[in-house]
Order: structure tokens, then sequence, then C-alpha cells
């Protein structure tokens, strides 16, 4: 099914933004810039909302998750919103007992490890994903020209959290369940594809003017792991999509390795964390591939003079892709000044994209 009449990309209101078109690899006069996890514990207001209300108590109300999104736009003048969610959502939603430990983050009451745990799992019940197609619609509306990005996590990353039952450094059981159950395995990542899928296309129905799909452990895989037991399920996750002309972003931690995969399963634009620089990773997708990125969180923290360097590094080196998104490398760390990320929204916003500013080798 097309998209509505009434959707942002379709009466106007997005379809001309810088984002979009930068997405769609039409490099604008001024370099879009937004951030992963803009909405969140680094703004003050997020925190005193977030007073008295759970963390995916808060993702499955639509005044709050809507609220919360729009709070970075308002503060930060980025040039998209990004759904406020979390990755284990369409899992919850589609039954599984999940809850946010302060300090530890999404944990499992039952972890998923054997074909009998797997086949315990149920579809996702359309009408559960309401409150997201209300919040989105919602977010949507007080948007006006600025684009939403729809948000799901990668069905390896879910089925991480899944296995491991809560978050792991290395995801030792994940892994091992990919090569000693690899029926299991693909049954298990059909069912995060499908609930991840059904999950983004909520949000494109419901007005959201792309999608990013994002593998946060995706960097523990070797290629070969990634091309034969991970990608054809994150390509079925994508394929939820069919039929929406909406631009659809990949990102992975620790992907510098997997780029020209993870671009493989139907991504538009290829975001890039902070461990190469972004001609190096034009250069390794074979070119004419939009980038998103990578500007390292760590150096939010650092001098002003410092970061500025390194923005204009960032800028300079996404010359090489047909259009650039500027964002981190990651998300924004909880501890980040917000006034920060404001000056980096108008210093991107001053530079000429096609300015002559040549890349250093050595340049932080």
């Amino acid at each position: 099914m097309p998209l509505t009449t009434h959707h942002p990309l379709i009466d106007g209101r997005t379809s001309s933004s810088a984002l979009v078109r930068a997405y769609r690899g039409d490099r604008p006069d001024v370099t879009p810039v937004w951030f992963m996890r803009q909405a969140g514990r680094s703004l003050p207001e997020y925190r005193k909302l977030r007073v008295g209300n759970e963390m995916l108590e808060a993702c499955l109300t639509p005044e709050l998750a809507s609220e919360i999104t729009l709070q970075p736009v308002r503060r930060h003048h980025v040039d998209a919103a990004i759904f406020f969610s979390d990755i284990v959502i369409p899992a919850k939603l589609a039954g599984a007992a999940v809850e946010i430990v302060p300090g530890t983050g999404p944990v499992f009451a039952n972890p998923v490890r054997s074909a009998s745990d797997v086949a315990a799992l149920r579809p996702i019940d359309p009408a559960s994903l309401d409150p997201i197609r209300e919040a989105v619609a919602m977010t949507v509306a007080e948007l006006g020209s600025t684009p939403l990005i729809g948000f799901a996590g990668a069905p390896f990353t879910l089925a991480s959290y899944l296995v491991e039952g809560g978050p792991s450094k290395d995801q030792q059981r994940a892994r091992a369940l990919m090569y000693s159950d690899p029926h299991t395995w693909a049954t298990l990542l059909n069912w995060c594809a499908d609930v991840a899928g059904e999950f983004l296309k909520a949000q494109v129905e419901a007005g959201a003017s792309a999608v990013q799909l994002f593998d946060s452990w995706v960097g523990s895989l070797s290629e070969q792991q990634y091309v034969r037991r991970v990608a054809p399920h994150s390509a079925r996750t994508l394929s939820h999509l069919r039929g929406f002309d909406v631009p659809k972003v990949h990102f992975g931690v620790g992907s510098g390795e997997l780029l020209k995969a993870m671009h493989g399963i139907g991504a538009d634009v290829m975001g890039v964390d902070w461990r190469i620089p972004l001609d190096v990773a034009e250069e390794r997708l074979g070119g004419g591939v939009p980038l998103q990125g990578n500007i390292d969180p760590a150096l939010l923290g650092a001098p002003d003079h410092v970061l500025e360097a390194h923005v204009n590094d960032v800028m300079a080196r996404g010359l090489a892709a047909p259009a650039h998104v500027v964002n981190l490398g990651h998300g924004v760390p909880p501890d980040t000044d917000p006034d920060v990320l404001t000056r980096i929204v108008e210093l991107v916003h001053s530079i000429v994209p096609a300015a002559p500013i040549v890349p250093r080798r050595d340049t932080v």
C-alpha cells in the first residue's frame, strides 16, 4: 500500500527538506544534521519529564513519546527528529517480558536459548502498535516541515538481547546459538525481523519520512558471519516497507568491515561510526552512497577548537559522498552539555558544503 495523500512526503511538507534530499543523494545548500540519542538524558527537560515515568512506559505513552521526540528539535534546531523509543519495544509489544533496569539496560525475564523458547514467541498484533502510530501522528503534526525518522533495532541486536537476557559485551551466547543451531537461530531472527519490520511500518504509515535500522552489536560479527547468518534477516526487516518510498538508513556500531554487506540489504544511506573516516567508508562502499556520521562522541567534551576542527574534518571527508548528513558516530552520551550540540548544529549550518576544506590524515 503506498503512502497516503496526507503523508508528509506526499503532501510536500518534508519532501524537499534538506534531510530527505540528502538521504536521496541530492546534496542541499545547507548540510543537514541530527544526533542519535538526541532525545534523552542529556536534556534537563527530558529528565524533568521522566520523573515518575518508567522508560518503556514513556515509550508507549503517546503524549510522552511525542514530547520527548520534539524536545531536541526545539532546543537544538536540528534538521530531523528521531522517534523516541527503544530497541526492545517491538519485543515487548509482542508479549516478551522485558524491563529497563537502571544502570544495566534492557533485561528479559525469560531469555530465548532453545528451539522451544523460539517456538513460544508470538507474532506481533498490529493493534498493539496503536500507541506508536498515535505518538508518531502527534509528533508529525507538530514538526511541520521537519522530517521525523522512524527507528528500529536490527534483528541481530534484538536477538542478542533476547538470547543473552540483557546487554552483553561480546554476544557469546548469541553467536554460539548461531553456530550450534542454525535453524533455531534463523527462526529467531525471522521473528525479530518481522516484529521490527512491523514496528517500522507503523511509524511510516503514521507519518515518518525516513527510517533508521540500528544494529548496536553487529561489530562482534565477521563479514562471513554477517553475510550468511544475519544479512538476509535484516533485509527481511526492510521488506516490510515494500511499496513505501521512504529513505532507509542502516547504521551499526563497529561496522567498518561490514559496510558494503550492510548496504546490500536494501539501505539507501549508510551510517558510519567514528572508527573510520567518511571518505574511507565511501571508498569501501564503492562510491555513490549517501553517508551519515561521524563525529566522535568522545570529542563532545573536548575544547571548542578541537571539536570545531574535528567537525570541519568530518564535513570535508563527507564531500566524498554524493550527499552527507552530519551525525555522531554513535549516540549522545548522557553527560553531554546540551549547548555543545546546539553549537555543532550552528557550525554545520554555517559551513558551505562545497568549501575546499582539505582533509588531513593526522586530524583528530
